[in-house]
């Protein structure tokens, strides 16, 4: 066998093989997913999309290598025939990827409504009074249990959250969220375009100064304790590399518990601060 042909069969065999197992290749030409359901739809569509393009891949290259060895030049060999079209082939191979685009757009339909419509909470996520998380221009939330409605402010070079309830609670660079609760997130700018990723719960949204971006992404209860990494996917400036962000999952009741700590400590030094500038300014005074 010819070592040109013997280089070509191996290289196909080995692409073959990489095909063939997804599981050692997990996340590696696809997007990460495991965090949220919507993370594992827009994961399963990117899937479907590259193994169709691998199976049109080897068609394409095993064809063409067949032929270049099947009809390449032979010495003394009769000279090559000029053909001048081939209608039916033509014709064939333009039905078949009009076919393949639709099917993968049915497919994309299929699965978006679940990529882009956020799920009822779970039994296990936060079962606190609906009332508690729920705002006067707030829509009714998907099923009858209460999901989170958190604001994403992006700001050179960090980001906030802003959460719902009576007492300020806020946080920046971390999310906190309780498991098996959907959340909501609206993300917005107050000063250049920036870009809400973290790849395991979801797609990319755009925060833009003066217009409201909504994603939403729901972690399962056996991810408690998980801290999912994301960072800025839009250049912002030249601190666009520092400007990371963070998800931080936690049980329903250790959510609770951190929000009453977080808040109190927000109070406490908002009146220590409060007394600093009391201070400050009776020793300025005359």
């Amino acid at each position: 066998m010819p070592r040109r042909l013997t280089y070509a069969l191996l290289a196909a065999a080995l692409l073959a093989l990489l095909a063939t197992a997804p599981a050692a290749l997990a996340d590696t030409f696809t997007p990460e997913s495991g965090g949220s359901p919507n993370a594992n739809d827009i994961d399963t569509l990117y899937k479907i999309t590259l193994y169709v393009a691998i199976v049109i891949f080897l068609i394409v290259e095993v064809t063409l290598i067949w032929s270049l060895v099947r009809y390449r030049h032979r010495r003394g060999g009769p000279d090559a025939a000029q053909i001048r079209g081939n209608t039916p082939l033509e014709l064939g191979w333009t039905l078949a990827a009009a076919l393949i685009l639709v099917v993968l757009t049915v497919v994309t339909f299929i699965y978006l409504p679940d990529i882009n419509d956020p799920p009822e909470s779970g039994p296990d996520g936060l079962q606190a009074s609906q009332a508690r998380f729920a705002s006067v221009d707030q829509p009714a939330p998907p099923g009858s249990r209460p999901y989170l409605r958190i604001k994403v402010n992006g700001q050179q070079y960090l980001w906030r959250f802003d959460y719902p309830g009576q007492q300020k609670l806020f946080s920046y660079h971390t999310l906190v969220v309780p498991v098996d609760t959907t959340v909501v997130l609206e993300i917005t700018a107050s000063d250049v375009i920036h870009s809400w990723w973290i790849p395991e719960l979801g797609g990319k949204a755009d925060a833009v100064p003066g217009h409201v971006n909504k994603t939403w992404f729901k972690i399962p209860p056996d991810k408690a304790g998980t801290l999912f990494k994301g960072q800025c996917a839009e250049l912002c400036g030249a601190g666009h590399a520092d400007m990371r962000a963070a998800v931080r999952a936690l049980k329903p009741e250790d959510y609770q518990s951190w929000a009453e700590r977080q808040a109190a400590d927000i109070d406490e030094s908002g009146k220590l601060l409060a007394e600093q500038r009391k201070s400050r300014e009776g020793q300025e005074s005359p």
